[in-house]
């Protein structure tokens, strides 16, 4: 059964987008990137919020054009080489309600022509936060490895992210978790197929790999005081 929500017209229009990233192709194709691309993804998020609100009630599913869970397709090309003015992925990110940036705790979602994950967890959190985060895991390391080291997580993800080639200052580098000390990410990553997406049904397998997902996010918000 197809998809309610998402299609391969979805991955054609990010396959075409990649070979003529410019203004002028996508004025003429507007209608395509409004059809096949938001206005499906925005009936996803609006119909997936009961599925996220399963999982744990402070998470956002906002079916917003601008300033919501989707996030927007023009690339911010003011600080890099790179100046091809649009993203050719799908970006959707359920936030923590008490962050708004997307470094705070939360589930993804992202679609790209032969690049289709989900993830949890957090990526790149400022200073403050990652202290925070190593500072829980060496208070408790025990709950540490049980929001990572459980069947059903390690079934599901992978842990990803980049990492700090030595111990982070402050702390000892000949502590057994060490190498999940040096994290700058803490983030699951579960890979899926274009096809997976492209089902009917997807919005509760989706909600099935968050859940999974669940233990380490729900660590790294009491890490930051926040509710779970």
């Amino acid at each position: 059964m197809a998809s309610e929500h998402f299609g391969p017209g979805l991955f054609k229009f990010l396959n075409d987008l990649a070979k003529n990233n410019n203004r002028d192709w996508f004025k003429a194709n507007q209608d395509r990137y409004e059809g096949q691309v938001r206005a499906p993804a925005l009936s996803f998020i609006e119909d997936f919020e009961s599925h996220l609100h399963k999982i744990s009630p402070y998470f956002v599913a906002s079916a917003k054009k601008v300033g919501g869970s989707l996030f927007r397709i023009h690339r911010d090309v003011r600080f890099g080489k790179d100046k091809s003015p649009y993203k050719t992925s799908v970006g959707i990110q359920f936030r923590h309600e008490d962050g708004k940036g997307a470094h705070v705790p939360g589930f993804y979602l992202h679609l790209q022509p032969k690049e289709v994950f989900a993830a949890a967890g957090t990526w790149r959190p400022d200073t403050p936060t990652v202290t925070g985060i190593r500072e829980a895991i060496v208070d408790d390391p025990a709950a540490w490895k049980k929001a990572v080291g459980g069947k059903r997580f390690r079934d599901t993800y992978e842990l990803s992210g980049e990492s700090l080639k030595r111990p982070p200052r402050g702390f000892d580098g000949d502590h057994a978790q060490i190498e999940d000390l040096k994290r700058k990410d803490f983030m699951g990553v579960c890979r899926m197929s274009q096809a997976a997406v492209c089902v009917g049904g997807f919005e509760r397998e989706l909600g099935k790999i968050f859940r999974a997902g669940s233990p380490l996010v729900k660590f790294l918000c009491d890490a930051g005081d926040a509710e779970f």
